[in-house]
């Protein structure tokens, strides 16, 4: 009887706010990848919570990065892609706007982590 009784519990102390976990990115260091943004400039089109100077008004906000479904309103959301998006911007949209920064790979997954570490 007792079990019955905490199942819901346990249940509900499982629930989150709501919002989506955070994505993983595989070798990601999100504080260098706050450096990594800075470095880029990133702050030059985008507000950019955390990075002096990122203040930009060109392209979107970048909080709650994280919790978007897709990257610039067409390619879906994932680490993955976040990553190559950040090396290759119009390999996935040629119609952007958003310049290729020369960013490697390694560079992009921590960039990646730090956006998904955004509130």
């Amino acid at each position: 009887m007792r079990i019955l009784f905490l199942l819901p519990l346990a249940w509900l102390a499982a629930c989150d706010s709501g919002a989506p976990a955070p994505a993983r990115v595989v070798g990601g260091d999100a504080q260098r990848g706050k450096q990594l943004m800075a470095q880029y400039q990133c702050g030059a089109c985008h507000q950019v919570a955390g990075v002096a100077a990122a203040r930009g008004q060109i392209g979107p906000p970048l909080d709650s990065f994280g919790g978007r479904s897709y990257i610039a309103g067409s390619v879906p959301n994932t680490p993955d892609a976040l990553v190559r998006w950040l090396v290759d911007p119009a390999a996935l949209k040629p119609s952007t706007t958003m310049p290729a920064m020369g960013v490697s790979a390694e560079d992009a997954r921590h960039m990646a982590a730090y956006l998904y570490a955004l509130p």
